[in-house]
This record gives C-alpha cells, sequence and structure tokens, in this order.
C-alpha cells in the first residue's frame, strides 16, 4: 500500500457516509480521501455506496458522485480515454488513472480512492504538480537540434520515426514518479 504524507500531527479520519439510493440493484463501497485547505483540519475518509448498475469506469462511478451525492467532491479529468493523464490517482494502493481503471479489474470489497501519494494536495484527489513540471521541464525531455530552424519542416524518415519508440509515450499524468 502506498505512503500518504499527512501534514505533521494529522491523522485520517473517518468522515461522512452516503448510503446507496433505495432500490439500487449493484451497491459498491467507495471510500474517498477528503481535505481541503477552505475547511483545514485533518483528512477524512467519505464513504459512498454507490449503484455501479450503469458503470464500467473508476471515473464513471467519481462523476456520479460529484453529478448525484456530493458536488464538492474535487477531482482532475479531462479526455476520459486514458490520453490525458489528468485522473490520476491511488486506487486501492495502486497509481492508476481513474478513466481506464474498470471497476470489474478491482478486487471485490470496497474501492480506496486516494490522490497520488508524495505530493502535496491542493484539495481532495487533486495533487500539487508544481515540483514534479518543474522537475520533468529541468531534464528537457523533447527532440533538440543544434542547427537553427530552415524555412521549411524537419522531414523525419520512418528509420528516424522508429528510433523514437518507447521513448516518448509518456502522457505526464505522474503515477510513476508518485509511486
Amino acid at each position: 500500500m502506498a505512503e500518504f504524507a499527512l501534514p505533521k500531527m494529522s491523522q485520517v479520519r473517518e468522515g461522512r457516509h452516503y448510503p446507496a439510493q433505495p432500490g439500487a440493484r449493484n451497491v459498491r463501497r467507495f471510500r474517498v480521501y477528503r481535505w481541503g485547505p477552505d475547511v483545514g483540519g485533518n483528512p477524512r475518509i467519505d464513504t459512498f455506496e454507490v449503484d455501479v448498475s450503469n458503470t464500467s469506469m473508476v471515473l464513471d462511478v467519481l462523476l456520479k458522485i460529484k453529478n448525484e451525492i456530493d458536488p464538492t467532491l474535487t477531482l482532475r479529468r479531462s479526455c476520459r480515454e486514458g490520453v490525458c493523464g489528468s485522473c490520476s490517482m491511488n486506487i486501492n494502493g495502486e497509481n492508476q488513472l481513474a478513466c481506464i481503471t474498470g471497476l470489474d479489474t478491482l478486487a471485490p470489497g470496497d474501492v480506496c480512492i486516494y490522490p497520488l501519494p508524495h505530493m502535496p494536495v491542493v484539495k481532495d484527489l487533486v495533487p500539487d504538480l508544481t515540483h514534479y513540471y518543474a522537475q520533468y521541464a529541468s531534464i528537457k525531455p523533447w527532440l533538440q537540434t543544434g542547427s537553427n530552424p530552415g524555412s521549411r519542416e524537419r522531414l523525419q524518415s520512418p528509420a528516424d520515426r522508429a528510433k523514437l519508440d518507447g521513448l516518448y509515450e509518456c502522457i505526464l499524468c505522474a503515477c510513476c514518479t508518485g509511486a
């Protein structure tokens, strides 16, 4: 399980419990980390019982919670296709993208959702990525050339392109550095 850095002397406490709606058929419990600078104090874990009959991904569940149960839940999301890296978080102790993490791939029982570990928390499931992006920029992980740009685009052969395979597929989700 991942280690999370908390403010000095703080302890995660049990938070609110939101029971499933009457008539819910396929209920699963989600334990979600909550903390905000506007509230301060110790972080808490809120428990949401959600009917997952019409959802397949963890992000779908989080959006259902935000839209139907607790609109104060804060998280990042964008593409919903595993392309942008916005929805990276810690799900059941593993850093992954909520948009491509299927509920059927998770172990039975409660689903525990935390922000990425080892990073300051802005609010709820949103980590502060300032340091991460500064480190990224400091190593300049982009193509660099020693010549000045010409008036035309630089052509790339299939062989040159093949040399880059596996070197630039990173979507900057920070799952690896938060591990």
